[in-house]
């Protein structure tokens, strides 16, 4: 859950929610029935918007080897479904948490990032086409902190290395 609503039920025993943290818990229970259509209808029609993606990728791509795509789609649909989770918890951050301990490492030694860029692209635009602009709004946070990976300058710290990782969207 978003650190911020997470941390409004830390300390009940000391004193009971201000007005402006009250507003913010309101703000979002008012938006879950919208995270929840979003999510549902993204669960619902992933093997349809997948496969498009598919397709388009195979056009796109028909240098690239069978397996090569199959492995950025699976990427793709990995960052996809952590994206709904971000939606449904209001946590961005939970992206980039899940993604960067493995997402990096497998575009870079595989070499897929023009491949994941492109699927980003293709995925948000069939996005797009589904979705209601407040919805999108809900849903691209998540998407975002997952295309911030794919910039080659972005650099993730790490316990053992300050070395810039490149990952997909």
């Amino acid at each position: 859950m978003n650190p911020a609503l997470s941390a409004l039920f830390d300390e009940p025993e000391k004193r009971y929610l201000q007005p402006n943290e009250l507003n913010v818990l309101s703000q979002y229970v008012g938006s879950l029935p919208e995270r929840i259509a979003v999510y549902r209808q993204l669960r619902d029609e992933e093997l349809t918007l997948m496969q498009q993606v598919a397709d388009t990728l195979q056009q796109q791509f028909p240098q690239e080897s069978e397996d090569l795509l199959k492995r950025s789609i699976q990427n793709g649909l990995l960052a996809l479904r952590y994206a709904a989770m971000a939606l449904l918890t209001d946590d961005t951050d939970l992206v980039t948490r899940r993604l960067q301990s493995w997402l990096p490492d497998m575009v870079e030694a595989y070499g897929t990032l023009a491949i994941d860029q492109a699927l980003h692209a293709l995925l948000t635009q069939q996005l797009s086409r589904r979705f209601t602009a407040p919805q999108m709004a809900l849903l691209t946070p998540g998407l975002a902190a997952a295309k911030a990976m794919l910039n080659p300058t972005h650099a993730v710290a790490t316990d053992t290395t300050d070395a810039p990782l490149v990952g997909m969207f």
